[in-house]
């Protein structure tokens, strides 16, 4: 996790390092995701809207967020649980996508879509939603399940929209939503004793589990620019949440 967490550190501080933008942001960003919890990206190591523009009206954006995720759920296991399973963990975010320029003198509205990467870190089991989920799946009065896992990376598709209002040819609050829809590996095996009275004992290995990155993703921000005059996305930005 130590190696992990400098390599983030080290690409965040190239990122900053080497951008070129004129503009640049400051976000507060929320995850809600599919059956999981509230969580949030941790600053300074997020950074987004990094890009170039292909033509007037097309550009390329990309980034990297780190979030302290709360909880995420797993699928394609035998039963479902409306509650996370996994959490709370990292998670390091990596979109690639094309943005689809509106410009008028007073606003613009982006319209983007494409992938991403993710890859969760410092994972831990939710045993309180896990063996809930595992009591109703058996029936059972009690479970107390013993389990372990293998996190591997993960990939995904997202679409979303911003929206950001020139207050003056400086500044410009931004709006910001984006959906994402992925999966990734986490095979998970174990055992679970419960029942009632005798207790039973299962060995459990559910190799086909996935997480469920699917959720909402939206953010408030400023945008500042250096251009003057002209809106605060004359020249690309940068934003940091």
């Amino acid at each position: 996790m130590n190696k992990v967490f400098v390599r983030i550190v080290a690409i965040s501080l190239f990122a900053i390092s080497s951008a070129s933008a004129q503009d640049f942001g400051l976000s507060f960003s929320y995850f809600l995701p599919k059956n999981g919890y509230f969580s949030t990206p941790i600053s300074p190591f997020s950074i987004r809207g990094l890009g170039f523009s292909l033509n007037r009206f097309v550009a390329f954006e990309t980034g990297a967020s780190l979030y302290r995720m709360s909880g995420l759920n797993l699928k394609d296991l035998p039963f479902e649980s409306k509650s996370p399973l996994i959490g709370p963990n990292f998670t390091i975010l990596v979109p690639a996508e094309i943005v689809f320029e509106l410009r008028g003198n007073a606003l613009q509205f982006d319209i983007k879509g494409g992938g991403f990467f993710f890859h969760t870190f410092g994972n831990k089991i939710n045993y309180g939603n896990f063996d809930r989920a595992l009591r109703g799946y058996y029936g059972w009065e009690v479970a107390n399940s013993d389990l372990s896992f293998r996190a591997r990376p993960g990939f995904g598709y997202h679409g979303g929209a911003e929206l950001t209002i020139n207050v003056t040819g400086d500044v410009g609050v931004s709006l910001e939503t984006n959906y994402f829809v992925g999966q990734a590996k986490f095979p998970v095996s174990g055992s679970v004793t419960g029942g009632g009275s005798p207790l039973a004992t299962e060995s459990l290995d559910y190799a086909e589990a996935k997480m469920d990155f699917t959720g909402l993703e939206f953010s408030i921000g400023l945008i500042f620019s250096s251009g003057g005059g002209n809106g605060p996305k004359k020249n690309y930005k940068k934003r940091r949440r």
